[in-house]
């Protein structure tokens, strides 16, 4: 084997190294200078700020942004659901009630434990 075969992999290696490093080195040496107080401030708003944006959160936050994305996924699959019914017939039906049944029992479940109450 002669190392010319190795070629292509070297240049691989090569530019899956060198492309990253070098757009951060070009990044860097092309970001702007943040050294006046003033171009920190709050950009039209008016009002200062009070704590650091990095602040914590709610753990009830997170449970409602996730309870907001399981019924948006459910949309999302009663969306072709319903645009195909005819089609599906009964069995198309019996499979939606199951999964939205499902849905139900588990909306129902983060309720009774006090899963949506905010204070």
């Amino acid at each position: 084997m002669s190392s010319i075969e190795y070629l292509p992999i070297l240049m691989f290696v090569l530019v899956g190294v060198g492309f990253p490093v070098g757009t951060i080195l070009i990044s860097w040496a092309l970001q702007p200078t943040r050294s006046a107080p003033r171009k920190l401030a709050p950009y039209k708003c008016g009002i200062e700020p009070t704590s650091d944006a990095r602040g914590r959160s709610s753990v009830h936050f997170y449970v409602i942004a996730v309870l907001f994305v399981v019924f948006d996924v459910e949309t999302i699959f009663l969306f072709p659901w319903a645009v195909r019914y005819k089609v599906l017939g009964w069995f198309g039906f019996a499979e939606m009630a199951v999964f939205l049944g499902i849905l139900v029992v588990a909306y129902a479940y983060a309720w009774k434990r006090g899963a949506l109450e905010w204070a």
